[in-house]
């Protein structure tokens, strides 16, 4: 059987918290990313195919574990070509110049505001330059996001890259989920909002936030950073995002006030919880991509290039966020959508992204496998967190709780921490065949208890 290593945060099937998850920063910083890890985890589960989700950290050893372990490294990425994330590229790059297995990159794109200006990657020319070179002697292409990335890299010198969009709107294979009309908008209509704190510090996205919310008292924001599932969890407003009163996840704005908010860490409550809107609208593309997976239709409101490039590719509703005048009606916009494109043009994009994968020797389920129903039966069987909704306890109280919490998790990693420590004595100590340990080692043992409980 051919065993593949995925870049991804977690695996599908794993629950985690909705505590652990934000402790940990399951999501990657973002929710979005499991969007696409998934759907790279469904698409490559084969019968001949298992799938191991690796986590996002380069640790020791990892190279070795790849080299001994797995016939394929495959790395399904966002926005990667970005200065903020140049050390994480770098110490990807290293670990692919040594590995000797198949790499397969799933849809990298470069980030430049929504005029496509180049010059804040020009300090990162190197370290793109060097990942994709390690990229492509491992494989025959890489696969980039959309025309922007692709024109990026040709700048760069690079000829073989292929378009091929992201794995998250090829979830379902060759068939986007059916779409429900819109129908007319009313004050009873489910409008889902998203936006990044970017699009509301720069853009303006914060007044199309706020005429929705009048327009429409339903609607609700789905936010997707780790720093706003600690603010509706815990009303915890510590970090840099933290300081934007005007996100729907602030606890002072009105909608987090009012429970209108919400932060998802696993896709299938995000998914699920979105068939019961009407339509999305705002400037997330993985949020505007999970509506689209729940049959619901979505406009993005287009901030950067990196938003920009995928909506093009995939023919999903669009504008350009800046060009919006101030007194926008979201639902002229909804109006004005057209989803027919987007759906014509499926099956020759997946047909597009199914090739790349058999050029770079990966099967997939729609082609070689079942169409996904072994995993989306095992999904539907788990119970995953729902979503995080704004925390109505006091500041104060909310502190109190998450401090009681890492309390707690302290203590549990301190006996998980006394039990090994306690079992390598019993292993050190008792006689072969598995005799009780002497009085010497029970006493060793309590010791080491007793040392591990004061510090």
């Amino acid at each position: 059987m051919k065993r593949i290593l995925l870049r991804s945060g977690k695996d599908p099937f794993d629950v985690v918290s909705v505590e652990e998850s934000i402790e940990r920063d399951v999501l990657g910083t973002n929710a979005g990313n499991l969007i696409f890890s998934n759907a790279a985890h469904k698409i490559l589960s084969t019968p001949d195919t298992q799938v191991v989700s690796n986590g996002l950290v380069v640790y020791r050893g990892l190279v070795e574990k790849i080299n001994s372990e797995y016939d394929a490294f495959v790395v399904p990425l966002a926005n990667a070509f970005r200065p903020s994330f140049a050390p994480a590229l770098q110490r990807l790059t290293r670990v692919i110049r040594q590995v000797k297995v198949p790499v397969v990159v799933l849809g990298v794109g470069a980030q430049a505001n929504a005029e496509g200006d180049l010059a804040a990657l020009g300090p990162l020319e190197d370290s793109v330059r060097d990942f994709v070179s390690a990229v492509l002697d491992h494989g025959p292409t890489i696969g980039v996001r959309g025309e922007f990335t692709a024109d990026y890299l040709a700048g760069l010198g690079f000829r073989d890259v292929e378009v091929i969009g992201c794995p998250s709107m090829f979830f379902e294979g060759p068939v986007l989920p059916t779409m429900r009309p819109v129908g007319e908008l009313t004050e009873a209509s489910r409008i889902a909002v998203n936006g990044a704190h970017s699009a509301v510090r720069s853009l303006g996205l914060d007044r199309i936030i706020a005429r929705i919310h009048e327009q429409f008292p339903q609607a609700t924001f789905i936010g997707q950073n780790t720093a706003e599932a600690a603010q509706l969890r815990w009303r915890d407003i510590a970090s840099p995002s933290g300081a934007v009163k005007l996100m729907p996840t602030h606890p002072e704005h009105p909608m987090f006030q009012e429970g209108k908010a919400r932060v998802y860490v696993d896709p299938a409550t995000w998914i699920d919880d979105l068939r019961g809107f009407d339509v999305s609208i705002g400037a997330r593309i993985h949020g505007s991509i999970a509506a689209l997976l729940a049959g619901t239709p979505a406009v993005v409101l287009c901030g950067d290039a990196r938003t920009l490039e995928l909506c093009r590719y995939f023919e999903i509703p669009h504008r350009l966020l800046r060009s919006l005048p101030e007194d926008v009606d979201p639902v002229t916009l909804v109006e004005e959508a057209d989803w027919a494109p987007m759906v014509r043009g499926h099956r020759e994009r997946y047909d597009r992204f199914a090739a790349y994968l058999d050029k770079h020797g990966l099967a997939n389920t729609f082609a070689h496998g079942d169409g996904g129903v072994a995993f989306n039966e095992q999904m539907a069987g788990i119970d995953f967190p729902d979503g995080i909704e704004p925390s109505q306890l006091s500041d104060l109280e909310a502190t109190r709780e998450h401090v009681a919490w890492l309390r707690e998790q302290a203590r549990e990693a301190r006996r998980q921490d006394q039990g090994r420590l306690s079992q390598e004595l019993l292993d050190r100590l008792s006689p072969a065949g598995g005799a009780s340990p002497t009085r010497r080692a029970a006493r060793l043992i309590a010791r080491a208890g007793q040392r591990r409980a004061r510090g």
